[in-house]
């Protein structure tokens, strides 16, 4: 549907009028004739009557004066989410079901007023390069990865350490322990079908697997998470681990049990990352939104990679 054609409806609808209309578009009245024409042979029906007092919207057309409204709206919105100085800010997550976009929602009810989109990119040299050439205003990531470095004009904060639990089924030998400590887990298997090479988060995995002796199997197929529970629950071998804040729903059948890890505490440590000089007006608000949450990270009881280091700041 011809977005300018609905924009002249709607200010003929406004106006009461062909030339008030065309006026305030800055176009003829003919042309605004031709305009509303072309729509009415698109959808079919009458939208004015015109007599002496001016145009008066049918009863189609004030049936179809809500919609349109809504139609240019959208339109509008969909041009700003990728025109330059006004599109939305865009902030990438690396699924919209983890913790860290329950953080965004927090943003967003602190900050109803600040247009967000969020989108996903899969690895972190992605993410990093649109950080980096704009099309992304900031990431959640886990930095570096070995062997990584941020670009160049590219900063970081730590701003979420989330704590990982075990989960596992209710046969499991673990399975009505109120917590465990990572070395308990020595030689014991943790299904993560979903860990690929390069990618951060299996990163994470191998060294925490190195450090403590565990095995990580990603053996099988990624059918997300809800399978991934449905083979937990019902096997007496297989665990695996969530983040403490990851929002997961499962059936009351499945009696699935969250262990907490202590002694040391693995967290999973989440940085956000934007360009030092990026002039987006809302980026600053979603900085200090999560900078000022963030308690810092303990430095006793927990552990991290050694190559998850504070960032240096801007």
């Amino acid at each position: 549907m011809d977005v300018t054609a609905i924009r002249t409806f709607l200010a003929v609808a406004d106006a009461g009028q062909f030339q008030e209309a065309a006026a305030d578009l800055s176009i003829t009245p003919q042309a605004v004739s031709k305009r509303v024409a072309a729509l009415e042979r698109e959808l079919g029906v009458q939208l004015f009557v015109r007599d002496a007092r001016g145009s008066r919207l049918t009863i189609d057309g004030q049936a179809f004066l809500p919609h349109a409204r809504t139609l240019l709206h959208s339109a509008e919105r969909a041009l700003a989410s990728v025109r330059a100085g006004r599109r939305a800010l865009r902030v990438d997550v690396i699924g919209r079901q983890l913790s860290l976009a329950g953080l965004l929602r927090g943003f967003h009810h602190a900050h109803p007023e600040v247009e967000l989109d969020v989108v996903t990119l899969f690895d972190a040299d992605t993410a990093l390069a649109a950080v980096r050439d704009g099309t992304v205003d900031a990431t959640f990531r886990t930095v570096t990865m070995p062997g990584q470095q941020l670009p160049r004009g590219v900063v970081a904060a730590p701003v979420f350490d989330e704590p990982l639990h075990l989960f596992t089924g209710p046969r499991h030998e673990f399975a009505n322990a109120p917590a465990l400590t990572p070395a308990q887990l020595a030689g014991r298997r943790i299904w993560m079908p979903g860990n690929l090479p390069g990618t951060e988060w299996t990163a994470y995995y191998d060294e925490l697997a190195a450090t403590f002796g565990l095995t990580i199997d990603a053996v099988g197929p990624d059918f997300g998470i809800e399978p991934l529970l449905d083979t937990i629950a019902s096997s007496t071998t297989l665990a695996t681990f969530a983040s403490e804040h990851t929002p997961l729903v499962w059936p009351t059948s499945h009696d699935l049990r969250r262990v907490p890890l202590t002694d040391p505490t693995p967290l999973y440590p989440h940085s956000l990352v934007w360009r030092a000089h990026n002039p987006h007006p809302s980026l600053a608000s979603l900085r200090h939104h999560l900078t000022a949450a963030y308690p810092g990270r303990p430095t006793d009881g927990v552990w991290t990679p050694a190559w998850t280091r504070p960032p240096d700041q801007p």
